[in-house]
């Protein structure tokens, strides 16, 4: 009889044995056909909503997806975003609206069309003494004697007593070239036999400009007939501006 009731007890243990077995089995079926059902990269997720948590060094990004927002795990934020670290949750934030790239919620590194980063910042123009540079979208500052630019090392407009050549500011045109007063700017030295500049008349004050004491004066060149033809030919003569200069006392 003892013998029969312990072999009763071996065989009622193999069944719970192999109970537990069979619910191990169907939980490891369930968690694998919920993984299969997940996009690549989360550790949860819904059919609904996509990703709800994401695998470690992972970053949780919402997209739109029709009217209904998805979640997705990237292994580095889209444009426009900033990835956000923390202990338990990695994320993916949206970039300020003026700003195309960012490093951080208020640090910018590169703006829409038509504003310009300085600073981490992005506005619609640039402070005094910097140029709106429109290839880099940036505020940059322009090369010495420059007062308008378009890249860093290419200048438009140069400042007042400089001439201007090949993208860069002078105060004497280098060789090979020659100051044109009028424009401003350096003309390259066309051989025609030329002769050298007389010196500069006298300071000749016009009507309209007696008030403040200014005036004009003149310096001229030869140039032999027949040597040019219309815009190809020299100047000859260039006006610039004088201060007249004041009588010694007691003289009429």
């Amino acid at each position: 009889m003892r013998i029969q009731l312990f072999f009763l007890w071996i065989l009622h243990f193999m069944d719970l044995a192999r109970g537990a077995d069979n619910t191990n089995i169907l939980r490891y079926r369930r968690s694998s056909s919920v993984a299969r059902l997940c996009p690549a990269g989360c550790a949860s997720c819904s059919a609904l909503n996509g990703c709800l948590s994401c695998k470690p060094r992972l970053f949780f990004h919402l997209e739109l997806d029709g009217m209904r927002q998805r979640g997705t795990c990237l292994s580095s934020c889209p444009r426009g975003h900033y990835d956000k670290r923390s202990p338990q949750f990695n994320t993916c934030t949206r970039c300020r609206e003026d700003c195309a790239f960012c490093f951080s919620e208020t640090f910018c590194t590169r703006c829409h069309p038509d504003h310009f980063l300085f600073r981490g910042k992005c506005g619609n123009s640039c402070p005094n003494g910097l140029t709106a540079n429109t290839a880099l979208r940036e505020c940059t500052e322009c090369p010495a004697g420059c007062e308008v630019c378009v890249k860093i090392n290419e200048c438009v407009r140069c400042q007042a007593d400089l001439y201007f050549l090949h993208g860069q500011c002078h105060h004497n045109c280098p060789s090979g070239s020659e100051p044109d007063v009028q424009l401003m700017q350096c003309t390259p030295q066309v051989q025609f036999g030329v002769g050298e500049w007389t010196k500069w008349g006298p300071c000749i004050q016009k009507k309209s400009l007696r008030a403040n004491r200014r005036g004009e004066e003149t310096r001229t060149r030869q140039l032999p007939r027949s040597t040019c033809v219309g815009d190809r030919c020299p100047h000859v003569s260039e006006i610039r501006k004088c201060v007249i200069k004041k009588r010694p006392s007691g003289l009429s």
